[in-house]
Order: C-alpha cells, then structure tokens, then sequence
C-alpha cells in the first residue's frame, strides 16, 4: 500500500480505493458499519502503537546506565506529549491538508468535520446528518489519531542514540521541530499525495517514512552532539558502557513487537470488508514472522561472528527485523517475510560495531535498527514486492538528504545558543541528579555510579 495511504475512505465508501493493487469489493456490510469498524480499527490500532512508547521507554532505562534512567524515562514521556500537540497545533495540516508536490497547508488545529459536529449536536440524528458522517469512510479525529502516534514513534527513534550526554530542554525543543515540520513535510511528499506518491514510491507503514527518519535525525544528532566521555579511546579502542537493566530491556523489546501488529497492521486503514480483514491478517502474520526471522538471525550471527551470544543483539535483531517488514508486510508469500527480517537482523548485528569504528556513539543501536533495516525494508519491496527499485531508492535517497539537512540545522543552532550536551562533569556524575535532581535508584547511593 502505497498512494493515499492516510487519507482514503474504504469499503462501501463511494469511489476512493485502496492503495493496492486492485479497487476493493465492496463491503457486504451497510455504509455506516464499515464507518463504525475503520474508526475502531483505528483507534484501536493507535493505541496499541502508542503503547509502544512503553516499548521505547523500557528499552531505553534499559541499555543505559542507571544514573541516567530518570532521565531517559522523562524525555520518553515528555517528547510523546510534545509530538502529539505540535501534530495537532499544525503538523497534520502541513502532512496531509492541501498537499502539493512538496508541502501541504500551514493552517493551525485540527478538529473533527463539521458533519461530524452537526451529527453531535443535532437533537435527532437524521439519515441526511448520518449519510453526511459516514460517507467520509473513518471519523477524522480517529485518523488524526492514528497519524499523530505515527509522529510519536519518529521522536521516540531519536532519544536512545543521544542518551547520556545531552541536555533535557534541546532536546525536546529538536522534537517540537521535528514532529512539527520535519516529518510531515517528508511524509506528505507520499502519504499525503505529494511528488513521491505521483513516482510510486512505495512504504506501506513506515520504513522509510517513519523509522529511517528517527534514524537520520538520530545520526546527525549523534555526529554534531559527540560520543560520551570515555566511550572511545585515542588507541582506538572502544570501551564498553553496557545497560543498567537488561530485563527492562527484554520486557521493553516485547512490548514494542506486540504494539507493531498496531503499527502495521493498522496500516491497512479499513475493516469495512472481508478483503480488509483478509489482508490486514497477513500483514499480522508477516510482522510477526519479520521479527521472528530477525531474532533468530541476529543470534546466529553472533554466535558465528563472536563464538558467543549477545541479548541485546537478538533485542535489536527483533527490531531490526520488525522495521524491515514494515515496508510491505503485505507480501502474500510469507516466506519473504522471514528472508526480509532475517537480513534485518543481520544487517543490526553488522552496523552496531562499524558504527562504533567510526566513533559514532549510539546508545542503544537505534540508527542500525531504524536506519539500516529501515533502508533495507524499502528496498525490499522493490525487490521482493513489485514496486520499482529505481523509485524507492530515490525515495530513500530524498527523504535522508532532507532529513540530513533539516536536523543538522536545528542541531546546530541549538549547540550554537543554549548548549546541547552537559558538561563532563555532570555527565560523570549522571543526568538524574544533574539535570533532574533525583535518582531512579536512590538506594544503591551515587557511589555506585560508574562513570
């Protein structure tokens, strides 16, 4: 799925198809039930996606040091709060109102229909007010949604990487701009309809659109705001900071798998229809084994490379996996599913450390499972999934230029005004107490803080 990704009515719904391959039969159930079940299935699916910022919140206290875990913990919570408003004040409106080639409307707020509003307050709920309603195919606020945890997950993408090091308050002003402007001008280019969706460029729920974009950002962030104090050596030598809390990290990982079945599954924007359901069953299916494959990958790849095994390997090969088959988890040949996450998986275990030997320090591996298997999931639906090739390369290849560009000024004016990173010493006595003022685990006491 690919064309009107997030603004089509399905179904019984008068004319506007499916991004697939074919125009939808239509429903067998009434107008106003297939309205009734994509609004669920939205709302439904959004929450399971948001439930993913747990994910990334768990995952991330997880893989860092525990004098940091506070803090990781508030820019979790913090950065989701922020990315929502700034979707509302004016991010959906410039991804999906009015869009043109490049950018869609700058008009603040977005709200429910006024055929929504009129069906509300109206004293009797007429045929006329309910036609009006349910011909649009979806509430909007259920789109609006469905689209703002989308954002959420993006910001989310960034926090882990630049761990540690940097300062609470620019970071959170990088995801105002960011969930503001940065990731719906890039997403109305396809989902809104915009040049890349007039190419065909493919991306089903976001390997590109949503994850290789946290990864970009993440990456820039980690090149302009440096490594952590120690991390690398003048020999060369790279010096191991493991996680505080690898259980957390496991529950973490769980938690954003089982959100995923939101996230792309979701993505199949209709439950009005037996076809609906019958595809949006296969994409479960494929997200499912896409993280299986990367799992198991990542395990064998390390055992093979390391002659040992690495649990946050085989957590970073699910994700890994995970965002590889977010790109076309349509595939109706579920044996592609695991080829596409297996070499997710892989390609995680191969990009933590050469990202290390060229001293870019991320904390918890997100730009090797965001971008890299972000990268490869897009050019697998070339591949393995019809798409042109030569389309989702330039589709890649647009969106990261422009990411690239966008975060590395934002990033920039923010170290050149009020400072990114702490200072050494704050970072050696850990960002809970230096920037929050308290502990995650004030029973083990300062003194048992490594540096």
């Amino acid at each position: 799925m690919s064309i009107l990704r997030k603004t089509l009515a399905v179904g019984t719904l008068g004319g506007i198809a499916l991004a697939t391959a074919a125009t939808p039969a239509a429903a067998a159930v009434s107008e106003e039930t297939a309205y009734i079940f994509n609004t669920f299935m939205f709302l439904i699916s959004g929450a399971l996606v948001m439930w993913m910022a747990a994910g990334f919140a768990m995952l991330e206290a997880g893989m860092v040091r525990s004098k940091n875990t506070a803090a990781i913990c508030l820019k979790n919570v913090a950065l989701y709060s922020i990315a929502g408003i700034m979707f509302y004040l004016i991010g959906y409106s410039v991804m999906y109102v009015d869009v043109g080639s490049f950018i869609g409307s700058f008009k603040l707020l977005y709200n429910a229909s006024d055929a929504e509003l009129a069906l509300i307050n109206a004293e009797e709920a007429t045929e006329e007010l309910v036609g009006a309603v349910t011909a649009t195919g979806y509430s909007s606020m259920s789109d609006w949604f469905f689209q703002m945890v989308f954002v959420a997950t993006a910001a989310s993408i960034v926090s882990g990487t630049v761990a540690e090091r940097i300062r609470v308050f620019p970071f959170l002003i990088f995801v105002v701009v960011l969930t503001a402007l940065i990731y719906p001008i890039q997403g109305s280019w396809t989902w809104g309809g915009g040049w890349l969706d007039a190419m065909g460029f493919s991306d089903f729920a976001g390997s590109t659109i949503v994850h290789s974009v946290g990864g970009w950002a993440a990456l820039t962030g980690a090149i302009i705001v440096g490594a952590r104090k120690g991390k690398y050596g003048a020999d060369g030598r790279i010096n191991p900071m493991p996680g505080a809390n690898l259980p957390l990290a496991t529950l973490g990982t769980f938690i954003l798998w089982f959100g995923w079945f939101g996230f792309n599954g979701g993505s199949q924007l209709a439950l009005g229809s037996a076809l609906d359901a019958s595809e949006m069953s296969i994409v479960y299916v494929n997200t499912f084994l896409g993280a299986a494959a990367g799992v198991t990958a990542a395990i064998l790849a390390t055992q093979a490379i390391y002659k040992k095994l690495d649990l946050t390997m085989a957590l970073n090969g699910a994700l890994g996996g995970l965002v590889a088959i977010t790109a076309g988890p349509d595939l109706q040949n579920h044996l592609l599913s695991i080829i596409i996450g297996s070499i997710g998986g892989i390609l995680v275990v191969v990009a933590v450390p050469m990202l290390d030997k060229l001293k870019i320090d991320d904390v918890v591996g997100a730009v090797s499972v965001h971008l890299v298997a972000g990268i490869w999931g897009t050019l697998a639906v070339g591949i393995f999934g019809g798409a042109d090739l030569l389309v989702q390369l330039i589709g890649i290849v647009s969106v990261g230029a422009f990411v690239i560009v966008a975060s590395s000024i934002v990033w920039f004016a923010l170290k050149a005004t009020i400072g990114l990173r702490v200072d050494d010493e704050e970072e050696a006595a850990g960002l809970d107490r230096t920037e929050l003022g308290l502990e995650a685990y004030p029973e083990f006491g300062s003194g048992s803080q490594t540096v």
